[in-house]
């Protein structure tokens, strides 16, 4: 640590600042100590660039974007924001030397430490990239050694997936030797980037030379896109495991969680940098940093002494890649610890002669016990079917068999679980990050820093996913470019709250309110395009397709979905329509299926005429959810002396259609929930879940 000169801030925020830790083309790092004794290194960003106000913005919407990343394997951000019009970016100090340092002084690591360090590296790979970022510059000199493992430090060019490179005029966007040839050649990166990063630090790790070198940058820049990693100082046993990482096409790279797997360590690796010459060099900067701590007169009673972290430069210059493919069949044999991707083939109906008049037909698969007790969650996609686990987060079962398939213990079903696609889904955790997973799989595909309380609704062409953000606003994640398009309140004189339910149309959000007051948002702008209020007394899921919205309430309409304006109208049959009017409505091929004054009515599309309701058995009420429709039935959840669900008939000029077929489970107690997909119907209840047949 150098000491402070001229120009130098001797106070930033909360931080008293001791010394300088580095300095690079972008920002100056200086050691800083709060009030409780807690030390961090603080970046601040050179005058000359603080005054251009899209870097500086960009500099510090960065640090909040790293602020996503939790991991143990990192040096945390913990604070971000302009003072004296400089931004500053704190983060955790660390203690220990660098890789870098670590193999110039002490020479290459040996296979157990080369594991270990792959091991770690990539797993914490795999946090940063679950929160949506990739690093981007993954290096020896961005790696610290703790007593712990080590960390990953320096998001100073790590961006969100797909997003562009925080660089200076003139920098390149990686460090030469180290970056991936898709950032070279500047195009978009994928977290397959890391992974190629990750590769050339353990050539240099297991071997003490670089995979890439050069008499000048250019030179490294074109070894790495034409030429071959110098590979041959790499001990055989793990120059097999490491050349895949450095494949020329992203695509060709293993998944992190792969590398984990292949670089397993043996028992005890983990004390690997507690031991030995290493472990004692760790130790002398451990002590180096107590005594900062001490000499500030700030240490905390009890506490554990804060650890130093040491940062270089921000990266210049550039580099690409180049390796055959002969070593690549260990992580395309056991690939990603994941389950395998399937689809599910339709169920069969059932025949005329499988099923008879007032008995259920025997289930496909279940009950299970197999949600929480409270779950209200259900949705199928591709081959599962989700629900909220019984140990908490997101569980996934078969459709065919019920049997489960992947959990993802991160995600909160409370926040809502939407269909992105036929193949993806998107979901929330707890910390308010929007998420898409491959249904199949579980793999994570994004993460958005977003805020989100609960998600409402994804647009039919799969570019945005609309959800209420913790301050009770509508906001909107575009998929492409992975970051919140806009944020917007709602329409003067309305509140909306997590009941609130929503649908998405062309060009437009459809809400509804708790207290039943629809508006609706341009989807590029989230402007108010119209409203309709005082049509409904409960919160009511809008049906949308095409240009058209239908929604429920003292009538059910057929709006403009552009405009609002009323295309046609269908009374309620209730004395008192703003209670037991119409309720949530669903589309079929011809016609519109809704609940009024406790009867299920069939309506025309195109006229609003309705083709007379459906029978009911006395002492039945059924809700004002949105029926399934699956196969030749309609499915409604009952209420009153019932509490059952309820098939009906529902093909137009059959004997059948519009005949109660059979009520399951009909002396259950509430609440129950359906979802249908695929000829099935899964239903829910107190956490049982069972999928049935239809005809």
């Amino acid at each position: 640590m150098q000491p402070l000169g001229f120009g130098d801030p001797i106070r930033l925020g909360p931080y008293r600042i001791a010394g300088v830790l580095g300095e690079g083309g972008m920002g100056k790092v200086y050691a800083g100590q709060d009030s409780s004794g807690r030390l961090a290194a603080v970046k601040v960003l050179r005058p000359e660039l603080a005054h251009n106000r899209d870097l500086a913005q960009r500099f510090l919407r960065e640090a909040r974007t790293a602020q996503a990343v939790t991991s143990t394997g990192v040096a945390r951000v913990v604070g971000s924001q302009t003072e004296g019009g400089r931004p500053w970016i704190a983060t955790e100090y660390l203690s220990g030397p660098t890789l870098e340092q670590a193999i110039t002084d002490h020479g290459p690591l040996d296979d157990v430490g080369v594991r270990a360090l792959a091991g770690a590296l990539a797993s914490t790979l795999q946090e940063i990239h679950a929160v949506g970022l990739i690093h981007r510059d993954l290096k020896p000199a961005n790696i610290v050694l703790t007593s712990s493992g080590p960390r990953i430090i320096d998001f100073g060019i790590a961006r969100p997936e797909h997003g562009l490179t925080l660089t200076t005029t003139g920098q390149a966007p990686a460090t030469p030797g180290y970056g991936a040839p898709e950032q070279i050649l500047g195009q978009r990166v994928s977290p397959s980037a890391d992974v190629f990063s990750l590769g050339a630090v353990l050539v240099y790790a297991a071997s003490g030379r670089r995979a890439y070198e050069g008499a000048h940058v250019a030179a490294v820049q074109y070894e790495v896109v034409h030429g071959s990693p110098a590979l041959h100082a790499v001990p055989q046993a793990l120059r097999a495991l490491i050349a895949p990482c450095l494949a020329k096409e992203p695509a060709h790279r293993p998944h992190p969680s792969a590398v984990v797997k292949a670089f397993t360590p043996p028992r005890g690796a983990d004390r690997f940098w507690r031991k030995g010459t290493l472990g004692r060099r760790i130790k002398e900067h451990e002590a180096r940093t107590d005594q900062l701590t001490t000499a500030s007169g700030t240490t905390v009673p009890g506490a554990r002494p804060s650890r130093r972290l040491f940062l270089t430069s921000l990266a210049a210059g550039g580099a690409v890649l180049a390796v055959g493919g002969g070593a690549t069949a260990w992580w395309l044999n056991r690939g990603p610890d994941l389950p395998e991707a399937a689809d599910a083939a339709p169920a069969e109906l059932l025949t005329s002669g499988e099923y008879e008049r007032g008995v259920p037909p025997t289930p496909l698969w279940g009950p299970l016990k197999a949600a929480a007790p409270s779950a209200s969650m259900l949705l199928p996609v591709r081959d599962v079917v989700m629900i909220a686990g019984l140990s908490g987060g997101l569980t996934a079962h078969r459709v065919t068999d019920g049997r489960q398939k992947w959990t993802l213990p991160r995600v909160s079903p409370s926040a809502g679980v939407l269909r992105l696609t036929d193949r993806q889904f998107v979901a929330a955790d707890a910390t308010g990050n929007v998420l898409a997973f491959d249904a199949s799989t579980s793999e994570q595909r994004w993460s958005v820093p977003a805020g989100a309380q609960k998600l409402l609704a994804t647009a039919p062409d799969a570019s945005l996913v609309y959800f209420l953000t913790n301050d009770d606003e509508v906001a909107a994640v575009d998929t492409e470019s992975r970051k919140v398009r806009w944020t917007a309140g709602a329409p003067a004189g309305t509140s909306v709250d997590p009941a609130a339910v929503a649908g998405a149309g062309p060009g437009r959000l459809v809400v509804c309110t708790a207290d039943g007051q629809y508006f609706a948002l341009d989807s590029a702008t989230g402007d108010v395009a119209w409203q309709l209020g005082g049509h409904a007394g409960t919160a009511l899921t809008p049906a949308i397709e095409e240009r058209i919205v239908y929604v429920g309430g003292k009538s059910l309409l057929a709006l403009d979905l552009e405009t609002g304006d009323e295309v046609w109208s269908a009374s309620s049959q209730s004395l008192n329509p703003d209670q037991d009017g119409w309720g949530s409505p669903v589309t079929t091929d011809d016609f519109i299926a809704a609940i009024d004054d406790g009867r299920l009515y069939r309506v025309d599309k195109a006229s609003g005429t309705d083709d007379g309701h459906i029978s009911w058995l006395d002492g039945t009420l059924p809700s004002r959810t949105p029926p399934v429709v699956q196969g030749h039935t309609l499915w409604i959840i009952e209420g009153g002396t019932s509490s059952g669900v309820s098939a009906f008939g529902n093909t137009p000029g059959s004997e059948s259609d519009g005949d109660l077929m059979w009520t399951y489970e009909p002396e259950s107690d509430g609440p129950w929930h359906a979802a249908g997909a695929d000829n099935r119907v899964f239903l829910l209840n107190k956490g049982s879940l069972v999928a049935l047949p239809v005809f």
